[in-house]
């Protein structure tokens, strides 16, 4: 998961953007009257998920006992999504926000929409609040769907709260077969408690990452099979290993919990894949 900055914009102010040009006075006035449930709404996600307990905070399906959740979807579809919408700007600046344009949620695919971290079918306040959308792909989108935590360890990671990229927690190791296959998965440093622990499994799993690395890490293996043999022929393995060491170090220095860096460490320890692995 990649660390994103929160966004600046306050909820408030936002909703009341996206309202602007609504033309139906009725529905306008309904609007503008829940402006203070969505900011009280903001506020209460913000310290809940500082604290890992936005599963406690409850599904609603009316938004200050007036405004339907359809009607609530529409701003945000019509009034912040779509393009020339008042709200438009803030949501390409929360698009943008994501470095290089990767899905921060898995790191991997680019960014193709905004997440609603909460999502917005059960929580109709927070349909335009910007701490509850997050730029991600459209497989990470899909895959959390309305998945809702019940308790503090199935919260999924959030890229505005949670930091994990100071530990090395991502690791690999080959499989002997051929062509090799690289098997991913969360190796949780011993000073993590048990919640995040289970959170970055959790995550890892609902967004099938494990795969999708496993994947990434056959097409490398690919590219680079005949570099392999070549350095095989001239120095054998410890020329392959010496060579997968540095790959590691220069991709850690990049990103440390990147498939590729988790991917090369793996390569390099395993004297299988320095030996015969490399001849597939």
């Amino acid at each position: 998961m990649i660390k994103l900055e929160k966004p600046t914009q306050e909820a408030g102010s936002v909703f009341s953007a996206c309202i602007t040009r609504v033309r139906i006075e009725e529905l306008k006035t309904r609007l503008a009257n829940v402006t203070q449930v969505v900011v009280d709404a903001a506020n209460e996600y913000d310290t809940a998920a500082e604290h890992t307990r936005l599963h406690e905070i409850a599904p609603e399906i009316m938004v200050g006992g007036t405004v339907t959740r359809a009607e609530m979807e529409a701003v945000y579809t019509q009034r912040m999504a779509k393009i020339g919408a008042p709200g438009r700007p803030i949501y390409d600046a929360i698009f943008t926000s994501a470095p290089q344009g990767k899905c921060p949620l898995c790191g991997q695919r680019v960014v193709t929409t905004l997440d609603h971290h909460l999502p917005k079918a059960q929580y109709p306040a927070l349909v335009v609040t910007p701490l509850n959308l997050v730029p991600s792909c459209s497989d990470c989108n899909k895959a959390k769907l309305a998945f809702l935590p019940t308790d503090s360890s199935e919260e999924m990671l959030h890229p505005y709260y949670d930091n994990i990229e100071e530990d090395n927690w991502l690791a690999a190791e080959v499989v002997h077969v051929q062509p090799p296959v690289v098997r991913f998965f969360v190796n949780a440093p011993a000073h993590w408690g048990s919640v995040l622990k289970a959170r970055v499994e959790k995550h890892f799993h609902i967004l099938g990452l494990g795969k999708l690395y496993s994947l990434e890490a056959a097409d490398e293996l690919l590219n680079i099979r005949h570099q392999l043999r070549d350095l095989h022929a001239t120095g054998g393995s410890n020329l392959i290993r010496t060579e997968m060491r540095r790959r590691a170090e220069s991709c850690e220095r990049a990103r440390r919990n990147g498939w590729r860096t988790a991917l090369y460490h793996a390569l390099a320890d395993s004297h299988w894949f320095c030996t015969s692995g490399i001849f597939f």
